[in-house]
């Protein structure tokens, strides 16, 4: 689909304005900014005054956002740590993608959806927002790094289990041989990581070291690099996210990823803004209210089952209570992944629009009451209170 010039620019100036009024009274009255931001989409989108029309045009934007934050936490990890990270979360992920899996299954049959739209529903709960997850961690704050490792560790491995979850959802009704077809990106993603490292091994790493005091060229070759890893990932039937991550692990090791870091933080922020936008902007007021109650229970079922059971299995795995308790809040929301599995249900399965209805509006009250919880609760980049704000 092609979009005018003019077009692009009226919806950057409607959404970006609004933005600055809304996000200026938030912070008068000590509102959470992301919640802002998807109240925003609800206003503006084709639920609300029809100013923002065609939501997927402000969602192409948006999808630069989620690469350039996966990137840029990528860069915070060293291989080694990486490994010994995925060891010590990989029995917490598993086992809490079954519980939330089966709450979810339970809440929608309860309800009168079939057995196939709760089983869809069901496995978009299994995971929790990146962009939530990430977007209000500290990444600074040295006493808080061993926090973000683990909430870290989580989502990576949640998002191995969504192409899982996607393998399945697109072999429900299609045959075996296809099935195997789609079995293709797992087998792929060792030789993405491995051309990744020597790429950056014999060549991006020669090339910053030449060229280092010229930071224009630095800004460039890493943009290209993170973009060309994502589009290469996609090519071996992956993920454009997976790329940006496996571009960002490769040049954790570089002296001046930090500095990186720091230059990239401001575009991936202009992306976010647009993401959360996008996701308000999918609600239809006028239709929310066949499916609310359901949205409402599961929802809040999420919200209670999520951080109790993450603080549960994080004991059981020797970490701290406090600890425990804070990854389990952070985690405990439904993902953006929820909502592209459940437009992704309705084109390759049968299941009817009040139950993708009832994941996006589920999804929605997950990601507004978990940022209110963080927010309000623990330390943020973009939290209400000086003594909560962290960078």
């Amino acid at each position: 689909m092609e979009y005018e010039p003019v077009q692009i620019q009226y919806v950057m100036a409607v959404i970006y304005f609004g933005a600055a009024v809304l996000a200026t009274i938030a912070l008068y009255t000590r509102q959470a900014l992301p919640v802002v931001y998807i109240l925003l989409g609800i206003i503006i989108g084709p639920g609300g005054f029809k100013l923002l029309a065609n939501p997927e045009i402000v969602e192409l934007f948006a999808h630069f956002g989620i690469i350039f934050l996966l990137f840029l936490l990528g860069l915070d990890l060293y291989p080694q740590k990486l490994v010994n990270l995925f060891r010590s979360v990989s029995i917490v992920t598993f086992t809490s993608s079954v519980i939330f899996f089966g709450v979810a299954f339970l809440v929608c049959l309860a309800f009168g959806f079939s057995t196939h739209e709760a089983l869809i529903a069901g496995i978009a709960a299994m995971f929790s927002s990146t962009i939530i997850g990430l977007k209000l961690l500290p990444t600074t704050v040295l006493h808080h790094r061993h926090i973000g490792e683990l909430v870290i560790g989580v989502l990576l491995l949640q998002d191995l289990l969504a192409i899982l979850a996607l393998v399945v959802l697109k072999g429900m009704e299609i045959s075996i041989s296809f099935q195997m077809v789609h079995l293709f990106p797992i087998i792929m993603l060792p030789l993405l990581v491995c051309v990744a490292f020597l790429l950056e091994r014999y060549v991006i790493r020669q090339l910053i070291i030449q060229f280092e005091k010229i930071r224009e060229y630095v800004f460039v070759v890493t943009i290209g690099w993170c973009l060309g890893m994502s589009q290469l990932a996609v090519m071996c039937g992956l993920s454009y996210e997976i790329g940006a991550f496996t571009a960002g692990v490769t040049l954790a090791a570089s002296p001046i990823s930090r500095y990186i870091a720091e230059t990239l933080r401001p575009i991936r922020d202009f992306f976010m803004i647009l993401f959360f936008v996008a996701v308000g902007a999918y609600i239809n007021l006028g239709t929310a209210l066949d499916v609310i109650v359901p949205a409402i229970v599961l929802a809040a079922a999420m919200l209670v089952v999520k951080p109790a059971t993450f603080r549960f299995l994080f004991e059981r795995n020797s970490e701290k209570t406090d600890t425990s308790w804070e990854v389990g809040f952070r985690l405990g929301q439904l993902s953006e992944f929820s909502i592209l599995l459940a437009f992704l249900a309705v084109k390759l399965t049968d299941i009817g629009s009040d139950a993708t209805n009832l994941i996006v509006i589920a999804t929605v009250l997950t990601f507004i009451g978990s940022s209110y919880i963080v927010v309000f609760r623990y330390p943020t980049p973009v939290a209400v209170s000086d003594h909560l704000r962290r960078d």
